[in-house]
C-alpha cells in the first residue's frame, strides 16, 4: 500500500480488529476509514496489513516546533515525564484540551521545545 494520505495516519492491523473497533478507538466512522482504504476489504482484514485511518488534527496556536501529535498510550503524565514538564504546564499551553480523553491523530502544544529526556 502506498503511504498514507494527508490527513490519515497510518495504522497496522491487530488481531481482533474491525473496521468498527478501530473506528471507535480513533474517533472516526467506518464510512471514512474505508473511503481512504480503496481495495481493502473491511469482512476480510488480515493481522499485520496497514491501513489508513482518517485523524481530526486541529491547528493550535502554538510554534510548529512546539506541536506534539498524540500517539496510541498518550497521557499527559507520560508526556511530562518524557519531556520533562509538569502536568498542570502542559494543561495551561493547551486550554480546551480533556487530558483525560485525549485522541490519537489530535494534536497538543508542549510548552517548550521539544527534547526527549534520556
Amino acid at each position: 500500500m502506498s503511504p498514507c494520505p494527508r490527513g490519515t495516519i497510518s495504522y497496522r492491523i491487530k488481531s481482533g480488529d474491525t473496521f468498527h473497533n478501530i473506528a471507535q478507538r480513533f474517533n472516526t466512522q467506518v464510512a471514512a476509514i474505508i473511503s481512504v482504504n480503496p481495495g481493502v476489504d473491511p469482512k476480510n482484514l488480515h493481522v499485520g496489513q496497514n491501513i489508513c485511518i482518517p485523524v481530526r488534527r486541529k491547528v493550535v496556536p502554538c510554534s510548529p516546533a512546539n506541536r506534539y501529535v498524540i500517539k496510541a498510550g498518550d497521557t499527559f503524565s507520560k508526556l511530562a515525564q518524557r519531556y520533562g514538564l509538569s502536568v498542570a504546564a502542559l494543561t495551561a499551553v493547551n486550554p480546551g484540551v480533556d487530558p483525560l480523553n485525549l485522541q490519537v491523530g489530535q494534536i497538543i502544544c508542549l510548552p517548550v521545545r521539544r527534547r526527549r529526556r534520556h
